[in-house]
């Protein structure tokens, strides 16, 4: 059991110094069934009291008692860290004229498509590092206002939620597209009205060509105004 919470100490400690000071306890469960895979037998018995304890424990110190705790049991993060910064030179590029505190990044899985792979993953992390470097906002949007074609479940929203924590993100809002449809339809009136937008009742196979020799507008015959 001391081999288990050291295991959980190290990853708490490390997912707090990498989070402004709270570790996440999913987050250090991921990561700890992930070097010892032996423990997922284990996993509902032991682990969620015993990370939910370590990461309480964790988030009471301030980030220069986690760090030097961190330093303490495991000084190899901090060697890996700088090799990793030397290996991601100039990545992700910096963001022309971003301010610090401005740069809101989303995320938007479509719910209906379930566990992530690894496109999935790289969309995510880009946005996510953006905003992380600009101390910025990360918004997660699930894009679900297409229930013709795959219709979503709710077990789909966990697992994407679940896939985030896992890779170590702070979600800092969550937002439901299929929630928010008064809002989009709102807005859409209000660009109509201001004559920014119109109504388009072209056949498709016309809206497709005028689309694709540049994005032309309907003619009148084809449209409201």
């Amino acid at each position: 059991m001391g081999e288990i919470r050291e295991l959980v100490l190290k990853y708490a400690l490390i997912n707090a110094y990498t989070h402004r000071g709270k570790a996440n306890p999913k987050a250090v469960i991921g990561k700890v069934l992930g070097e010892n895979p032996e423990l997922r037998k284990r996993a509902k018995e032991i682990i969620p009291p015993l990370v939910n304890e370590v990461v309480n424990e964790v988030n009471s110190l301030s980030l220069e008692e986690q760090e030097a705790k961190l330093r303490e049991i495991y000084p190899e993060f901090f060697e890996e860290k700088n090799e990793k910064k030397e290996e991601k030179k100039g990545l992700p590029p910096p963001l022309p004229k971003a301010e610090r505190g401005k740069v809101v990044t989303r995320f938007a899985p479509n719910p209906p498509d379930g566990a992530f792979h690894l496109g999935n993953a790289r969309a995510a992390i880009l946005s996510h590092e953006y905003a992380r470097m600009y101390d910025g906002k990360f918004i997660l949007r699930f894009d679900d206002t297409d229930p013709k074609v795959k219709r979503p479940e709710p077990i789909f929203y966990e697992w994407i939620k679940e896939d985030l924590e896992w890779l170590g993100f702070r979600i800092d809002e969550i937002h439901i597209a299929s929630d928010r449809l008064e809002i989009y339809y709102d807005y859409a009136e209000k660009l109509i009205k201001m004559g920014k937008a119109y109504v388009c009742t072209c056949e498709p196979e016309k809206f497709r060509e005028l689309r694709d020799k540049g994005g032309i507008a309907c003619p009148p015959q084809g449209g409201a105004s």
